[in-house]
């Protein structure tokens, strides 16, 4: 089975976003070591209940939120995606040290992710 592993929330203010986030909720967030504009989103301890995700803009590829699906092999699921009847956005992307990753729409049009983790990350959401 696969689990949801992280959830992505699309902004066109990332700063705006994160500090509403931040306040409301008290979730730390900070910028991802990366080559995009990417906020980490820790909401609770390792010995807590639920998963963690980030903010950033999308850039009109999307609104709203996105949730992200473990998967052992990303290429058999996107395969499965398709003769299943949903449809899959673009092409697979690596990011280093966390792994393959790509946007896909579900039956109904519901967009999520799913990521092949890197066997070498440690499981964080």
């Amino acid at each position: 089975m696969s689990r949801f592993v992280h959830f992505e929330i699309n902004a066109s203010d990332v700063d705006k976003a994160s500090a509403f986030y931040s306040e409301v909720f008290g979730w730390e967030i900070t910028k991802w070591d990366g080559p995009m504009d990417y906020r980490l989103i820790k909401t609770g301890g390792t010995d807590e209940y639920g998963i963690n995700g980030a903010i950033f803009n999308s850039e009109g590829k999307f609104q709203g939120m996105v949730n992200t699906l473990d998967v052992p092999d990303l290429k058999a699921h996107i395969e499965k995606v398709k003769a299943h009847g949903g449809t899959v956005l673009g092409e697979s992307n690596y990011i280093p040290g966390v792994g393959h990753f790509i946007y896909a729409k579900d039956v109904e049009g519901n967009l999520f992710g799913m990521l092949e983790p890197d066997p070498n990350m440690s499981q964080q959401g």
